[in-house]
């Protein structure tokens, strides 16, 4: 087991309700869970999110934490929340990274693979 591993997975859905299709407003809710891995406690300090729609324009996102928080993480403990992105488009990707804090003072950035976002139906 390495000392620094940290688990992300992601879970996109379409938010209809809330999108103005005819407006070019697309709404996409994520859930996010974070797992320590690793055998060392963690802190999440800061986001970084790259958001592409289908025009290719990109939206950069940095900031501390996630949804106001910063999330201390124990080995084996999991972080679990949603958040959501507007794209002008009906399909898109989001990809990033989170600055960690291990306890012993090392700092790494858990990786965060490229994952769709897309109004259901419209890929086949």
């Amino acid at each position: 087991m390495s000392r620094y591993n940290i688990q992300v997975s992601v879970s996109p859905r379409f938010i209809e309700s809330e999108s103005n299709i005819e407006a070019s407003r697309f709404i996409f809710a994520y859930t996010i869970t974070i797992k320590n891995k690793g055998d060392i406690a963690v802190k999440l300090i800061n986001r970084h999110w790259i958001i592409t729609d289908a025009n290719n324009r990109i939206q950069e996102v940095k900031g501390k934490g996630v949804v106001g928080e910063q999330p201390y993480l124990r080995p084996g403990d999991i972080f679990q929340y949603t958040s959501s992105a507007i794209l002008e488009t009906p399909v898109g990707s989001m990809q990033g990274s989170y600055q960690m804090r291990a306890d012993d003072g090392y700092y790494f950035d858990a990786v965060i693979a490229p994952f769709s976002l897309a109004v259901p139906r419209i890929l086949n």
